[in-house]
């Protein structure tokens, strides 16, 4: 199989979206999971006329009679049973939120009276009927659509959940997921490495970076011995909907990852990417349709890959299908090879409004040392050698 362009591999990946199906968590459990329902009002919004303001309410048709100061009937809070007036040059002391009574329908700001004696004169302003006053519906109506399915949860949304009283929520189940690092030179970061060994850090971000999206995925390291490797992708194979690898993909003697994928029955439906970093990616799906996502082992290759294909099958998958984001170059690139490039850049917001992303150099995909400064992968054009300052590219954010 012929090395593809990152648009064919994004094309083979869309075709293997999947559903994982819907479960019921708890409202406060559920930030950053996907919505699988739509949320309704359960009553009118708001349900009640309320005041704006803290003030008196009073009928409007006394003070357009030529009332302006009003007695004061009773103190009303928010939360209290409405209180009604019987005569027009009654008022109700009345404090922001709470219920309205039929029998009022303006709203005075204390700012705009004087309060002696128990009566609430009126000073020299203009007074409107219906002033300072939300009406009951004015948002919702009973009914009304308020939170659209097929969007990551976010603080608002749960509150509006727990204004409606949805104290569970329709959530997409997320895929079970393992990432499996390999190689005999990689060790525990809790261990002092010898040196010519390295600790362990792909498989702990990508942990990481699968949080947001709700994913609490198991960690699994294999040394380069094929048997080994072989058994335990056999397992993982039975017990998870993707797995997520780290090295082995490569031509070196010991990627033994290719050939094991193979003799397990797993088909190969990509394998090499005409792109920088993350050339070697390999891709395929067993029997059963569990999906295999094999990155090539440098740091910045495995960051990439996961933000350029595996969020963006996930999103698809969830069917939340964020937009694209693009940014402006800062200052101008060359990359001289046939092959698609993605730097490494900071974004900015410029004096106009306008994203700007400004590349950093770097010394390849081993170099991992600049991903806490940057913020994105800018993706320039496979077509192209030079790409020029205030040109516009697509970003993929993974520090934003």
């Amino acid at each position: 199989m012929e090395m593809i362009t990152v648009q064919e591999a994004e094309n083979i990946l869309f075709s293997e979206l999947r559903d994982f199906g819907t479960e019921e968590i708890s409202y406060e459990q559920a930030l950053g999971r996907v919505l699988a329902e739509n949320l309704l009002a359960d009553r009118d919004l708001p349900p009640f006329d309320r005041p704006t303001v803290d003030g008196i309410a009073i009928d409007y048709d006394a003070y357009h009679k030529g009332v302006h100061s009003f007695s004061i009937k009773a103190t009303q809070a928010a939360g209290d049973s409405p209180n009604a007036i019987t005569d027009q040059t009654d008022c109700i002391e009345i404090m922001t939120g709470a219920a309205l009574d039929q029998s009022v329908n303006t709203v005075i700001r204390y700012e705009d009276l004087s309060i002696e004696n128990g009566i609430a004169s009126i000073q020299n302003i203009e007074v409107k009927k219906g002033q300072n006053i939300h009406l009951k519906g004015k948002d919702k109506k009973q009914g009304d659509l308020l939170v659209k399915a097929n969007q990551l949860i976010t603080p608002a949304i749960i509150g509006v959940a727990a204004s409606i009283g949805k104290i569970k929520l329709s959530v997409k189940k997320v895929p079970r997921v393992i990432i499996i690092s390999t190689g005999d030179e990689m060790v525990d970061p809790s261990t002092d490495p010898t040196p010519f060994q390295l600790r362990r850090s792909n498989g702990i971000t990508i942990k990481a970076a699968l949080t947001k999206f709700g994913i609490h995925a198991e960690l699994l390291h294999l040394n380069d011995n094929y048997e080994i490797i072989r058994q335990e992708l056999k397992h993982c194979l039975n017990d998870y909907d993707v797995l997520l690898m780290s090295g082995g993909v490569s031509m070196g003697k010991f990627d033994y990852v290719p050939k094991v994928l193979e003799e397990l029955g797993v088909q190969k439906l990509f394998h090499k990417i005409k792109q920088r970093p993350g050339k070697p990616f390999w891709f395929g799906k067993s029997p059963e349709q569990k999906l295999i996502f094999a990155f090539p082992g440098n740091p910045v290759s495995v960051f990439m890959c996961l933000h350029r294909y595996f969020v963006p099958w996930l999103e698809q998958s969830l069917q939340t299908n964020p937009s694209p984001q693009y940014a402006m170059l800062n200052n101008d690139i060359q990359f001289p090879y046939s092959l698609q490039y993605f730097a490494q850049v900071k974004l900015r917001i410029n004096e106009t409004g306008q994203l700007t992303a400004e590349s950093i150099d770097t010394n390849g995909s081993g170099d991992f040392s600049h991903l806490p400064e940057t913020d994105a992968f800018m993706e320039l054009p496979l077509e192209q050698e030079v790409f020029r300052k205030g040109e516009m590219y697509r970003v993929w954010k993974y520090n934003l």
